[in-house]
Formats: C-alpha cells, structure tokens, sequence
C-alpha cells in the first residue's frame, strides 16, 4: 500500500554495496530464528489444554476457553506489531525485541513449573503465556517479510533464489511443528512439564544467537510507514471533498508525483493500478481540486492521495467480507488444540506393546499430512486442472479457499461420526466413569487476525452451547467426555460452516480483482500482494 514515509535502506558503509549484502547468505540465518519460534509455539500450544485440565486442575471447558482465548491474544497481537514495525522500529529492530520477549517468556514458563511454589504457579504461568503473546506479536508478522527482504527483487537471479528459498522455509516450518508435537509433547508427558518447557527455551536461545551472527549480512529496511495511516489519509481526503465532482475522464486524477513512477512503498516505477468502479465515493481523494494540490513539495497527503493509494484501500474493504466468510474455518481449526485433544486422550493410542502415543501429539498428522498432500497438489492436481481452466495455478486462490471451508466441514461430519462411535462403544463397555488407563508486516498480521477472531468466536460458541444444553438438564460438554455430547457440538458447527462457505460462495462470485494498467496479473498474484505481505503457515 502506498505510504507517505518512503523506506530508507539501512546500510553501514558505502550505500553501493548493498548488493553484497542479502541473498540466502542472509536469509538462512532468519530460518533459524523461525523455525525455532514455531517450534517453540508448537511445543507450547500443542498441549497446554493437559497441562491445564492435569496440573491446573481446570474443567474442561474452562481449559478450552483459556486455550482459546491465548490462541486468540498471541494472533491478535501482530496487529499492533506489524503497527509499531511499519512505524517507528522496522523489521530488524522489531524481530530482535520480540525474540527476546519470547524468550523470556518460555525462561519463565519453565520456573513457573519447577522452582517457584506451588501457590504461585497458576499465576506466574499465565503471566508467562501472555508474555509468549507479546512476544508473537513482534515476530510473526515481520519474520516472514524481513527474509523477503533480503532478496532483490530487480534481480532475476534474486527473485529465482526468493522463490526457492520459500519454499524450503515452508518446508521447515511444517517439519518444526510437527517435531514440536511429536519430541516435546512426549517429553512433557513422560519425563516432565520442566524437561519440556526447558527444551523450547535452550532451543530459542540458541537460534536467537545464530539469528545475531547474521547482522552484518541483513539488508535492513528502516520503517515504511504504516498501511493505517493510509487507510486513514484516503477515508480523511475523501471525506474533505466531498462536493468535488468526480469524472472518470482520468485527467484530474493525482497518479503520484510521476505518472509513469507512481510510487508504491517508497519503490519507483512501481505499477499503476486500475480505475474500479467499487466504493466510488473514496475516488474523491484522488481528484486534483486546486493547482497546488499536486505539487510533491506542498500536497497534503491528508487531502490529496495518489490512484495506487484508494485503489489499495479499496481492495482491502472487498478483502473484509471473505474474511468474515473464513472466520469458521478457524472456529473448526480451534478444536485441534482443545477438544480433538481431550477426545484423542480417551482413545487407544498404543503404538506396539511399550509405547503409547501423547493424544496431543495426534496433532501431529496435520503436518504430516501437508508434507504430503501439498507435493501431489502441485505435481499431479495442478497439471490437471490447468488442462481444464486454462489457469496457471490450475484453480484460483479464491476457489482454493473454497474447497479448504468445504473440508472443514467435512473434517467436523468425521468428527462427529467417529465421537458417536466412541461413546457408543464406551457405553456398551461400561466404560462411562471409569476408563482404561491406556496440535508481508500487515498482511500476515491480517491473516493472523482471523485465526485470532475465530478462536474469540470459538469460545462465545461454547458459552452459547453450554448455557442452550444446560436448560435441558445434560451439558454437551463437560469434564467427562463419556457422559458429554461432544458429538452433538461437532454438528453444531457443521451446521454453521455449511452456512459459512455459502456466505462465502456468494462474496466470491462477486469478488472485483485488483487490476493493473496496461498489464495482466493474476488473481492469485492480486489476493497474494494485498497488503504487500506473504502468505503464512499455520498448521
């Protein structure tokens, strides 16, 4: 999005050797510091539900809506990080801080199990949690886009040797969680809560270090501006011209101090966007009203802004209802570190006749799952498909959305089905009471935001269900999973993503792309640079 602070390259020494610096050089020692931090959330998340309902002595319920509710702060937070980055600290300064701040976090979080007195623990661990938030909101929406940074994107070597580098760091990120699920777990489960929270803060502490062999290599970026402020300048000057007359003859339009270098985050020659016909009344602040409105030396930016500048904003306003149409995708994702766990715990999980496997590391297969599945997608689905469409992603971003809700929903039919069975056959064993003892700046920080909303919706939903079940005298969900009607909750929210993806559907079909002057660009290319960020994994 356009900014009125254009970035200003960090670098020590002659300006000119910025292309000595950057490239994978660089961009590997920010891996580390990544997959270190999702290896450590991972290994916190995954099962902290246990460890509220075992150590705690937390009902489930209460267990669940905690889970959510950190979930929801640590994703909400990068709002305000991607904020304080893109204004005032820059990525560098942003990510060191924040790395920082988490570390303390999990340092903390391991005394609060081991060395501090057991009337202190609930809350120094809780304390320790949120401190975990502040720190994620630094690092996970600057991480991302720093490494990018360090490729040139007017190099097509640089821009080869980006892609390539992604898609490793995808690749790692999914292999650190799915670790963290499985190595961490165990060790909280079977050798203590001390050993296991012990191992995620030598593991951060060491990649912190590796991260800070790396300073002299980074291309650093100092501050851009932040993408509020001009979201803010384009609703101001719209507002303040009110009366102008608005034409679309394009002659009394301001495209930018040149026309053919509109600016666009402070790069020249950066694409001119075209005219949309959606939410014509912020065309107003675009439109020159006086002769020295123009003029780069005395434009007032809360007057005046550039076409790129409103044609942005507007692509974030038609971006909102697709976001609302997703936020029960993550209500769904927000069982797997809550009740999928505690439904996982009353199962047999034996793997041969010694080992049994924590039900929190079930989770794991999600990440096994993606090692997999997302090699076949590109390999077999999209070759395929392409022949059919005519599209070069085989389908579009938008349509994979899509099918992503259509599979939430059957994820929940399956885990309905399968917690019927289990209770059945609980109840034909006479297993009720008694069981056997046998989971760029802003735009990652926006997409963070709705696995953060859902998690907030997931919890209003218990509450809405719990308070409607109770009436009738039998709780859906309780401590006792047996006597529960988890299976009846796992349809309510069918019920509510089947009506979410047709809400969906209908934004979709009515979805305008960002267009491009004088250029074609894809769908995928548009829905991928809103925001100018990069697409995050979160598993």
């Amino acid at each position: 999005m356009d900014s009125s602070v254009a970035p200003e390259m960090e670098m020590i020494g002659n300006p000119h050797t910025r292309s000595s610096r950057g490239g994978w050089s660089a961009a590997i020692f920010i891996i580390f510091v990544e997959v270190a931090e999702r290896f450590a959330f991972y290994g916190v998340s995954g099962n902290l539900i246990s460890y509220l309902t075992k150590e705690l002595h937390q009902p489930t319920v209460v267990a669940a809506k905690n889970v959510n509710t950190w979930v929801g702060v640590s994703t909400l937070f990068p709002l305000l990080g991607a904020f304080i980055a893109d204004s005032y600290l820059g990525r560098f300064r942003t990510i060191l801080i924040s790395s920082l701040i988490f570390l303390l976090g999990t340092v903390l979080l391991t005394l609060s199990v081991s060395v501090f007195p057991p009337h202190w623990r609930k809350e120094l661990f809780f304390v320790a949690l949120y401190i975990l938030s502040v720190g994620e909101g630094g690092h996970r929406p600057c991480v991302q886009t720093f490494a990018a940074d360090q490729f040139d994107e007017d190099s097509p070597e640089r821009r080869k040797e980006k892609s390539s580098f992604f898609n490793w760091w995808y690749v790692a990120i999914v292999i650190a969680a799915t670790t963290a699920t499985l190595l961490i777990i165990y060790l909280q489960d079977n050798i203590g809560w001390t050993v296991g929270f012990g191992v995620l803060a030598g593991v951060l502490g060491v990649a912190l270090a590796i991260f800070l062999l790396g300073m002299k290599k980074y291309r650093k970026e100092g501050p851009p501006g932040s993408p509020f402020t001009t979201v803010a300048q384009v609703f101001v000057a719209a507002a303040r011209k009110w009366r102008v007359d608005e034409t679309r003859s394009g002659g009394d339009v301001y495209y930018g101090d040149q026309k053919s270098g509109a600016m666009s985050h402070g790069q020249p020659n950066a694409r001119i966007l075209g005219r949309t016909n959606q939410f014509r009344f912020l065309d107003k602040a675009m439109i020159i009203d006086n002769n020295n409105d123009a003029s780069s030396k005395t434009r007032n930016p809360w007057r005046l802004c550039s076409l790129n500048q409103v044609e942005e904003v507007k692509l974030v306003l038609r971006l909102i209802p697709i976001w609302f149409s997703c936020l029960m995708f993550n209500v769904v994702q927000a069982q797997l570190h809550t009740y999928f766990i505690k439904q996982g715990s009353t199962m047999i999980r034996s793997i041969g006749p010694h080992f049994q496997l924590p039900s929190a590391s079930l989770q794991a297969f999600t990440g096994i799952v993606i090692l997999i599945a997302v090699p076949i997608y590109e390999r077999v689905f999209v070759p395929i498909a392409r022949k059919f469409t005519g599209h070069p992603s085989g389908i579009t971003v938008l349509q994979r959305i899509g099918v992503g809700l259509f599979l939430s929903i059957i994820n929940m039919v399956v885990a309905a089905l399968v917690e019927a069975k289990r209770v059945g056959i609980a109840k034909e064993n006479n297993l009720m009471d008694n069981p056997k003892a046998a989971m760029r700046s802003i735009g990652a920080a926006a997409y963070l935001s709705a696995l953060g909303v859902g998690s907030f919706l997931c919890n209003a939903i218990i509450l809405i269900v719990q308070a409607i079940s109770s009436r009738g005298g039998e709780k859906w969900l309780g401590d006792n999973l047996n006597r529960a009607h988890l299976d009846y909750f796992y349809w309510v929210l069918v019920g509510m993503s089947a009506f979410s993806l047709c809400v969906y559907v209908w934004n979709a079909r009515r979805f305008v792309y960002k267009k491009i002057e004088g250029d074609k660009v894809s769908e995928g290319q548009v829905l991928q640079r809103g925001f100018n960020g990069y697409v995050d994994v979160e598993l």
